[in-house]
Order: C-alpha cells, then structure tokens, then sequence
C-alpha cells in the first residue's frame, strides 16, 4: 500500500484498521501512536515499538463500534 493513501486514510477517520501479511490478526492504526514513512509503519505500544514495511499492509478498513457491541443497546 501506498504511504501517503495510509496517511489519508488514518488522518480522514482517527483510526484505521490494517491486514499485514506477517501478522495473523488485524492491527488497529491511531493518529497518536502511529507514524508512517515512505516504506515503513511504526506503531508505539504500551510494551515496544511495533515496525513493519507499507508493501506488507494487504488491507484497510475503517472500524467502527456500535451500542450493540459495547452492551449498550435496548
């Protein structure tokens, strides 16, 4: 994937969910812990640094939550 759509993506929506091809479950991309060059994606975690190359990302979409998954709904 392209930097600067990512970049796009995550500044139009706060948050963007990712599929990289080396991890098996989906990552979850915020403005304020999120930092993307040219080739690569730096995540800052409570625990480390998570970095991997753009060309690794297979997918994005945006997540949202509803009442429902909150346990909130009527």
């Amino acid at each position: 994937m392209e930097a600067d759509d990512l970049r796009e993506k995550l500044e139009q929506n706060g948050e963007l969910m990712i599929a990289v091809s080396e991890f098996e479950e989906p990552l979850e991309l915020h403005l304020h812990d999120t930092e993307i060059e040219d080739e690569t994606v730096r995540i800052q975690l409570t625990d480390g640094v998570l970095t991997f190359e753009t060309d690794a990302i297979v997918g994005t979409w945006h997540h949202t939550h509803s009442l429902e998954d909150l346990g909130l709904e009527d």
